[in-house]
């Protein structure tokens, strides 16, 4: 007996194939009705006999890119219909939206297959795409997800895409993307001539998925050099990029995790430990490299070339010689470059070949990046590939919004049970920054279709973030910093009730207006409490003191009472003698507790580094001298909750000892009295689970071993995974917090501009 059903399907169902999906399942069980988009997913009415075949085919097999959040059905009915069809998309803004955009994904293979086929009209056509790859959150202006509301818009199908957008038998069937050499975008410049640029060792600037890329030959000394030298980047690694994963086997040491990672649709960049073979440039002086495998046509493009137009498709899984350094095309502080003018007039003075193409960009995405830490990946940098797919915070709950802090900042926009992180912004001292970040915080609450009813922003005062909070007319919540990220590593996991946390970071703004770091703090209810933290060092010169380790440096030597050894143990910088008179004179100078700044002491006391170019390196260069963490038994001291690292410091000066030695003695050290001061707390409370946050989670030797020896202690430890650790995280967690304040223990908040 014929009935009909509507069926509402809410989740990532646009932009994935969902529609000719429906359209198919309905084909083949003899169901007649319509299919179509709308502001709140795809909305289909079905009839026929088979309705259960068709539901049970719905649920179990969805297109590879959706993600289904619920099926909704009503009884209606029968109409004597005959015949399935796609009807035109439905968008009403304002109605309360629950649909959401989808990734970018990377080429699928059927595409590869057809990029490679001489018989393929798809043939050697850089932008092939299908419903189930291709760039979308990229292109994609608003939703509902049509090609008129895409980047494809000005690009007309040809006669022969058009034939296969209406062909139920062909993949690309209902593709929006679709495109071919006769009908959709072109490069600036061939194939053959970028693949000659580089392999005459020229820097190439290549439009990509979700901004401009700076390539050149990873192996080319001269040509990884210059690239550091124009685009004035002294020190910090670059990424590289490989054909596949028999060519990231060549130079670099990937586990089986981290090949599954590298391959994962999303493409990140994948941290892992690096091999002979690549310039000394690309990573100097750290024993890991990022990696990442082509997250687009083009790149396969580039490959292909410089292996010698192979014929067939075996050539994709061999080994290929090639390896690209390939970084964001930006200035210092800046944002990724997205536009072709400003691409053309800006990169002249980094690129020797500036490659553009007429498909314009529309939403800046830098590269994820990644790292496989305690086992399972890590988040280091949520961005392109990730980004719009929302984080599961496990409950509904009020509509809030995180502004970020300074360096790396993201927003978050929560809605219902979900949180929006935005990709990657940036540090926000530079104006082009500021704007492109308030262009995505109007950019997310317009596409989400919500209106907020707080604000979260950093305690800090100075930060564009806080001042931001400010312009929208909000109640504001100012949330302290660590107190934000430890927040973050709870919602993903949905930890509820007390908490331990450790936050583990470069800088925060305290309660009492001090540079914090290194805390220990309790969560109860919405609230989180400083129990603890690290013992104070000065931080001479503020900010500076950040960008150079020497003056840490003194700041140790002159806790331990060595203040006369400053001018011998730094006899490059000048000044650092008077710094250390000065420090003794004045013992009330601003001081921190601060991990960051702890790392940053011990790197120049073991003379590894005494300035910075990027933030980090100190850091990075002590635990890329890491084989085996080592605990010296008496280098650190607990009274009332204050960790004292100074007989772990005083150790690092002592005769004869190698930098290496240093390196494990003060990691295992760390190890051990974090561990051993968490455990304090959590007997004395009577708390297993310990959350552990802040950017210096980023070091896997770190992250690794605490994680360990809390287990063994019988403790529960949680990482971040979905959100970065760093302040890439903090939105999240200031947005986590402002609900819960909201849900469950509502404080008076500052509205904006009072």
């Amino acid at each position: 007996m014929s009935e009909r059903l509507r069926v509402r399907v809410t989740g990532a169902v646009q932009g994935v194939g969902f529609r000719p999906f429906v359209h198919g399942l309905a084909m083949r069980c003899g169901l007649s009705g319509f299919v179509f988009n709308d502001s709140d997913g795809v909305l289909a009415e079905i009839e026929g006999g088979a309705l259960d075949v068709f539901l049970a085919a719905l649920r179990q097999e969805r297109p590879f890119l959706a993600r289904i959040d619920s099926i909704d059905l009503t009884v209606l009915p029968p109409q004597g219909q005959h015949g399935f069809t796609i009807r035109r998309s439905v968008g009403v803004r304002g109605s309360g939206t629950r649909t959401r955009g989808v990734p970018d994904a990377a080429p699928c293979g059927p595409c590869l297959d057809d990029l490679f086929d001489p018989d393929s009209r798809f043939r050697l056509y850089p932008f092939v795409t299908c419903t189930q790859c291709g760039p979308r959150f990229t292109i994609t202006r608003r939703l509902p997800y049509d090609r008129a509301c895409t980047a494809l818009a000005e690009f007309p199908p040809c006669e022969a895409c058009s034939a296969d957008y209406r062909d139920p038998t062909n993949r690309r069937f209902h593709a929006e993307t679709i495109a071919c050499a006769a009908c959709g975008p072109r490069l600036s410049h061939t194939i053959a001539e970028i693949a000659s640029a580089l392999g005459r060792g020229r820097i190439v600037a290549l439009k990509g998925i979700g901004g401009f890329h700076l390539l050149c030959d990873a192996t080319n000394e001269a040509a990884v050099a210059a690239l550091r030298h124009r685009k004035r980047r002294p020190a910090k690694p670059f990424a590289i990029l490989v054909a596949n994963a028999a060519s990231a086997t060549r130079l670099a040491d990937p586990t089986a995790a981290e090949l599954a990672l590298l391959g994962d649709v999303a493409r990140p960049i994948v941290l892992v430990r690096a091999r002979d073979g690549l310039a000394p440039s690309v990573a100097p002086g750290l024993s890991r490299v990022g990696v990442m495998l082509p997250s687009a046509p083009l790149h396969h493009l580039l490959f292909h070339a410089a292996a010698g137009y192979p014929e067939g498709q075996a050539w994709r899984d061999a080994p290929q010689q090639l390896a690209l350094v390939a970084t964001s095309a930006n200035h210092p502080g800046h944002p990724l470059m997205i536009a072709d003018a400003e691409a053309l007039w800006e990169l002249t003075a980094i690129a020797d070949v500036i490659v553009t193409h007429d498909r314009p960009i529309l939403a800046r995405a830098d590269d994820s990046v990644m790292a496989i830490i305690d086992g399972a990946p890590s988040m280091i940098r949520r961005s392109r590939g990730f980004v719009p797919t929302p984080i599961d915070i496990g409950q509904d709950g009020p509509c809030v919004l995180g502004v970020g802090g300074h360096l790396k900042t993201t927003i978050c926009v929560t809605r219902g049970h979900e949180a929006f992180l935005s990709q990657h912004i940036g540090d926000l001292d530079a104006a082009s920054t500021r704007r492109f970040y308030a262009d995505t915080a109007r950019a997310m609450l317009a596409m989400l279709d919500v209106a907020p009813e707080l604000v979260a922003c950093d305690r800090h005062p100075d930060y564009a973030s806080s001042q931001f909070a400010e312009t929208l007319g909000l109640p504001v919540l100012p949330v302290q910093h660590h107190a934000a990220h430890l927040a973050a590593v709870a919602a993903e996991h949905h930890l509820v009730g007390p908490l331990i946390g450790v936050a583990l970071d470069g800088y925060g703004y305290g309660e009492d207006g001090g540079a914090w770091g290194g805390e220990l703090m309790l969560r109860t209810g919405a609230q989180w409490q400083r129990r603890g933290h690290l013992r104070h060092l000065a931080m001479p010169g503020g900010d500076r003191a950040a960008r150079e380790p020497w003056r840490m440096g003194v700041a140790a030597l002159v806790a331990l009472g060595r203040a006369e050894d400053a001018a011998a143990r730094f006899p490059s910088v000048a000044g650092s003698g008077r710094l250390a008179a000065f420090l003794e004179a004045h013992p009330t100078t601003p001081a921190t507790s601060s991990m960051g700044r702890l790392f940053d002491a011990a790197a120049a006391l073991l003379g590894l580094c005494t300035h910075q170019s990027h933030e980090g390196e100190a850091a990075m260069a002590l635990e890329a001298l890491v084989h085996a963490p080592k605990r010296l038994a008496s280098g650190y001291q607990i009274i009332d909750h204050v960790l004292d690292f100074r007989p772990l410091l005083a150790d690092l000066l002592q005769p004869g000892l190698s930098a290496r030695r240093g390196a494990e003695l003060f990691h295992g050290t760390l190890i051990a009295g974090l561990v051993e001061w968490a455990s304090a707390l959590a007997e004395q409370t009577g708390h297993g689970d310990i959350v552990l946050g802040g950017g210096c989670l980023i070091n896997p030797v770190l992250a690794d071993g605490l994680v360990v020896a809390l287990r063994a202690r019988g403790l529960r430890p949680w990482l971040p995974r979905a959100v970065p650790p760093n302040d890439g995280g903090l939105s999240f967690g200031q947005a986590a917090m402002a609900r819960a304040h909201l849900m469950m223990d509502p404080l008076p908040f500052r509205l904006s501009g009072s």
